[in-house]
């Protein structure tokens, strides 16, 4: 790739991101569901849903976030519900940007068609991020077939991200 431009594969990167974060929902509400009704018992769910307590984990980094902007302020349930998408795809739109300017310059990020990059960040965020910032459980506290679907959307998210970075990237 002799063009190799910073602010070129960050902008086609976080184009990627944005994107990916929007069919990484749709994803996850449809196949990824499928896929978890397939390999979780039903035990497993009564676990799951017992453990939730009707928030995501961006729904949790929302309150957080206006927590320590405001010094102690916390959201309404209803306004988690308008922050948690803000946070997801604030998250998209930044790790898409990173990838963009990685895949510029060190090909072998693109390796899996961005679906290693993909599980680096499931690994990176969901197993490891999540937990260690207090917005969720550690994943030996789970049953191990509920990480099929959070794995499978962080793949699609990844392959995503890089079909619409190179597209972007074509005209830029």
């Amino acid at each position: 790739m002799a063009d190799r431009h910073l602010v070129r594969g960050v902008l086609a990167g976080v184009a990627g991101g944005l994107a990916a974060a929007w069919v990484m929902n749709e994803f996850s509400g449809t196949l990824g569901k499928k896929l978890s009704d397939a390999v979780e018992t039903s035990a497993e769910k009564r676990l799951l849903e017992a453990q939730s307590d009707g928030e995501d984990a961006t729904m949790k980094a929302a309150d957080k976030i206006t927590e320590a902007v405001t010094g102690g302020q916390h959201l309404t349930h209803e306004q988690r519900e308008v922050g948690g998408p803000i946070v997801h795809y604030s998250m998209g739109a930044v790790m898409g940007g990173l990838y963009g300017a990685l895949a510029e310059f060190c090909p072998v990020t693109r390796s899996g068609f961005g679906t290693t990059f993909g599980g680096v960040l499931f690994a990176t965020a969901d197993l490891f991020g999540v937990p260690a910032a207090g917005l969720g459980k550690w994943p030996d506290q789970y049953p191990v077939s509920s990480l099929a679907n959070p794995l499978a959307t962080h793949l699609v998210y990844g392959a995503t991200t890089e079909l619409v970075r190179r597209l972007v990237r074509t005209i830029l």
